[in-house]
């Protein structure tokens, strides 16, 4: 019935492109537009009492993206956002395609996209957290979700924007590995706001994560359930949001074990001058293996101030702590430093 579903929706999203082919054309511009996120921090890092090599002072560009959009008409349009990123291991800059799609927005209800897009749960989290600069959000911290990946994405939103929605039929593997199996993933996420500020959201992922394939298939199901609930306003944030996840690596997903990882994240900010300099603090709290290794917990805390530069550069002062523990093993990670965001 699944895939019934989903061709379905294939199948309706093609008649309608055909149905748009000759809409009005309008000018056709071409845009391109940039976001960068540094820092420079003091790391120190240590494993059961030893310190690791894992320490240091250091500047980091995390994330360096370049994005061009195009847009042909009033209905279609194109996007390419490259991803660069530092790979400390491999000691080299390591250039991504993060998104490739083609858009045809039939209104703001029914939007196609067709190729690398943003995911439901991730970049929406983000936008709600507001910091991502500063840290990945819950579910991309501890690696158990994509924030992009190649597929069918179909989103909206309704007339006042009391809702909107997002849903993806993936190949599963993520946007830093484009990949062919034998069935794709599916992800769905829907979002409420009643009133002004109040945010509420549900997001559910189903799938095998690229790992089943012919020569390795698939004997266990990877799924994830999220929730969120937030009060946004531009003098504050509150929010917390909750996840639980089952098999989500592809070990456990081709392997004949099973595991499940759950855990929750609260966090808010406080706008303190009318400049935009706020405070803002951040809790997570994870079990990351709750039936191969029930004693590991994670938990990881951050504070700080941000304060814009002007309206395309923010600083944030700000201090990280980790704690990744288990009846065999303690690793603690702290770091203190300046972290920044650029936009243009």
């Amino acid at each position: 019935m699944r895939k019934i579903y989903w061709a379905s929706m294939l199948l309706a999203g093609a008649a309608l492109f055909t149905l748009q082919a000759h809409a009005d054309s309008t000018d056709s511009s071409t845009t391109i537009n940039g976001k960068m996120y540094t820092d420079l921090t003091d790391l120190t890092q240590d494993t059961n009492g030893t310190a690791t090599n894992n320490q240091g002072y250091g500047l980091d560009i995390k994330r360096f993206y370049i994005g061009i959009n195009h847009v042909f008409d009033d209905v279609w349009s194109a996007n390419f956002t490259t991803d660069i990123t530092y790979d400390k291991n491999g000691g080299y800059e390591s250039p991504m395609v993060k998104t490739a799609f083609v858009q045809a927005k039939l209104s703001d209800a029914a939007i196609f996209q067709v190729g690398s897009a943003n995911m439901p749960w991730i970049p929406f989290d983000e936008d709600v957290y507001g910091y991502r600069f500063v840290e990945n959000t819950l579910i991309d911290r501890l690696h158990l979700g994509n924030s992009a990946d190649y597929g069918v994405h179909f989103l909206g939103k309704s007339d006042g924007d009391v809702v909107n929605y997002n849903f993806a039929m993936v190949d599963g593997c993520g946007y830093k590995n484009p990949c062919r199996t034998k069935s794709m993933d599916y992800e769905g996420r829907v979002a409420f706001m009643p009133v002004s500020g109040l945010i509420l959201a549900a997001d559910a992922y189903t799938g095998y994560l690229g790992a089943n394939t012919q020569s390795s298939p698939a004997t266990n199901t990877a799924t994830r359930q999220d929730a969120l609930i937030a009060y946004k306003t531009k003098q504050f944030t509150i929010a917390g949001e909750y996840f639980h996840a089952n098999n989500f690596s592809p070990a456990l997903v081709t392997g004949p074990q099973t595991d499940s990882a759950s855990g929750y994240s609260v966090y808010g900010d406080y706008v303190v001058a009318d400049n935009g300099t706020a405070i803002f603090a951040r809790y997570d709290n994870a079990d990351p293996s709750k039936d191969l290794n029930p004693s590991e917990k994670d938990k990881y805390y951050n504070f700080g101030v941000s304060f814009p530069a002007n309206s395309k550069i923010t600083w944030a002062l700000v201090y990280k702590h980790e704690d990744l523990s288990s009846n065999t093993s303690d690793t603690t990670t702290k770091e203190f430093g300046v972290w920044a965001q650029i936009v243009f």
